[in-house]
């Protein structure tokens, strides 16, 4: 009997010509996470997201597993300063409800860049991860600053180079 049982006899294959290969997984100890800045100062706001999000993932690195959490870091500067285009400005909103009765909650998108423009940002980003547990976890790796600070820099974060696929 083989590595692989009786799946060679039923492969109708010999003894001796049985693939000995296995599929790679990628475990959490076998993870090397990176860290990487964007500056969000006119970029758009969707093609910013659907960039940084692939990241987050993992899905440029060889050992993307995905069942596993195997991305990188992400941290996001000067979120006030992203672009949009068309009328969203005024035309999109953002929703949320307290959980009571009358308790909708309705913000449009320039009212949101003002007060809380990290929100844009990560609610783009979560838009476009898994609606689970592994979208929950990595969501926990996006860190989103209205300035140009953030407190990350003993990480060695290195620049996300976002380019223009035109």
């Amino acid at each position: 009997m083989t590595q692989f049982g009786v799946g060679g006899a039923l492969l109708g294959l010999p003894e001796e010509d049985v693939p000995k290969y296995r599929t790679w997984v990628a475990r959490e100890r076998d993870i090397e996470r990176d860290w990487w800045v964007v500056d969000a100062s006119g970029q758009t706001l969707g093609r910013l997201a659907s960039r940084i999000a692939p990241v987050l993932r993992g899905k440029h690195k060889p050992a993307f597993t995905p069942n596993a959490d195997v991305g990188d870091y992400v941290i996001v500067i000067n979120c006030e300063k992203v672009a949009v285009t068309g009328n969203k400005l005024d035309q999109k909103n953002y929703y949320r409800h307290s959980g009571y009765n009358g308790g909708l909650k309705v913000i449009s998108l320039r009212n949101q860049l003002q007060r809380f423009p990290e929100r844009v940002i990560e609610s783009a980003v979560r838009g476009m991860l898994p609606k689970n547990a592994l979208g929950r976890r990595t969501m926990k790796k996006l860190r989103v600053y209205a300035g140009e600070a953030h407190p990350h820099g003993s990480q060695n974060p290195q620049p996300l180079l976002l380019q223009e696929n035109n």
